[in-house]
């Protein structure tokens, strides 16, 4: 049984992306790590630091992106597909450059996938997310915020990268540029693995957010008009669950450089100088409050583009 990893990155460095943790968090586990890389800024560093991992499994291709014929966030996913393509695994892991896995979890991962490797019904598996929010130590994890999502799939070709690269389907005939199609497509059928994906995209400096924010809308081709502030508001951290866990050992010294406490409220109105985010306004905070308090976590709802067809119980 061969497992690859695989991702694409594109200015990581320079938008305070912890791709290279990331790479590292499951390096251990996989047979192999394809890194996509798009043609950066002049400036950006990505390159240079990903040619300082001296892993032999680390697969490095190159890229360009088109935004015009990829538009509204499909670029994201025709880079993942680039990625796959390269990949020569049974197994497919997909991390984002702002996504690690914790360590202790690697026996069971590659537990689930000897497993199911000769049952051809299961085509990936579903892990569970903590959205860290602000720092470290506060997350979400309810209806705002997306619980689960594919992350392991089987090595198919019709399998393809979804919508802007956040899920994958089943899309027979793919014709270059069907990652909003619907039609003639369907949801992978996936097995629930009781693993946490640790996903830090919304814990940046203050400044650091807006930048990625107005990059983020570029490759959707929003058209940006002006930044009215510098700094983010992340809004009261104390609304955030509050994490008692351990992180991935590779985010130790990434962690250490977490240098604008100063700049985090847990006190007053919910969002200065911006919109309220979901997760801030009234409805969803009513709904938070049931799915934690009378549903047991339960989620309402919310995005969900797999099929369960059972959870994986590990042999002890």
């Amino acid at each position: 049984m061969k497992i690859s990893g695989f991702t694409f990155l594109r200015n990581a460095e320079k938008l305070y992306y912890p791709y290279v943790e990331s790479i590292q968090s499951i390096l251990d586990l996989v047979d192999e790590f394809v890194v996509v890389l798009g043609q950066g800024d002049p400036d950006d560093l990505t390159g240079y630091r990903l040619a300082q991992i001296t892993s032999p499994k680390l697969k490095i291709y190159h890229s360009l992106w088109d935004l015009e014929k990829y538009p509204n966030g499909a670029e994201y996913g025709h880079q993942t597909d680039l990625a796959k393509e390269k990949c020569s695994g049974d197994w497919l892991f997909y991390l984002q450059g702002d996504e690690l896995i914790h360590e202790k979890d690697h026996p069971l991962i590659r537990q689930a996938c000897s497993t199911y490797l000769d049952n051809t019904r299961v085509e990936g598996f579903v892990l569970e997310y903590l959205h860290f929010f602000g720092d470290y130590d506060h997350y979400f994890k309810d209806h705002c915020w997306y619980k689960r999502e594919i992350r392991v799939i089987r090595n198919l070709p019709d399998i393809h990268s979804w919508k802007d690269a956040q899920s994958f389907r089943i899309i027979p005939d793919f014709k270059g540029n069907d990652y909003f199609r619907i039609k003639n497509t369907r949801k992978l059928n996936c097995i629930a693995l009781p693993v946490d994906v640790y996903h830090y995209g919304w814990v940046r400096p203050p400044g650091m957010i807006v930048k990625k924010n107005e990059v983020v809308l570029h490759n959707y081709t929003v058209p940006i008009f002006q930044t009215y502030h510098s700094l983010f508001d992340y809004g009261r951290i104390d609304r955030c669950l509050i994490f008692q866990g351990d992180h991935p050992s590779r985010m130790a010294e990434w962690i250490l450089k977490h240098d604008w406490k100063n700049l985090l409220r847990y006190s007053g109105p919910a969002a200065l100088n911006r919109s309220l985010m979901k997760h801030e306004k009234l409805k969803y905070r009513v709904l938070r409050f049931i799915e934690e308090n009378l549903l047991f976590g339960y989620v309402l709802g919310g995005f969900n583009n797999f099929k369960q067809i059972g959870k994986f119980n590990p042999r002890h």
